[in-house]
């Protein structure tokens, strides 16, 4: 399974950005998909996971509201739209995926894309 992950930028406080993360190499509905984050410094953390059906989401409390995940099991893609940016969403925004909803909300998911940076002005 390969992950391709877009759609960074830099954007300024109060913006809109959208990420999608496409995936190839097996039957993308087969599984749960999840967005995390590493600020610089900092540890990676969990941003949101979907899962394969798309029926069922999980937010990390400092998105909710504010950040929406959706996916298209026809185009083999995942998308996060992000609304209301702020500086201290600036990160490299990385989707993951796995067979299993729970490994990719504990960030132990078996496939990674490359990341896509994001950076918020103030």
């Amino acid at each position: 399974v390969q992950l391709q992950a877009s759609g960074g930028g830099l954007v300024q406080a109060g913006d809109s950005l959208r990420l999608s993360c496409e995936v190839s190499g097996r039957t993308f509905s087969s599984y749960a998909m999840g967005w995390f984050r590493q600020a610089p410094g900092k540890d990676r953390e969990f941003v949101v996971a979907i899962r394969r059906s798309g029926g069922s989401t999980y937010y990390a409390d400092s998105v909710k509201g504010r950040f929406t995940i959706s996916r298209d099991n026809a185009k083999n893609t995942v998308n996060l739209q992000m609304n209301s940016l702020k500086p201290e969403d600036t990160a490299v925004y990385y989707c993951a995926a796995d067979k299993s909803f729970n490994l990719v909300v504990a960030g132990s998911g078996d496939y990674w894309g490359q990341g896509t940076l994001v950076t918020v002005s103030s």
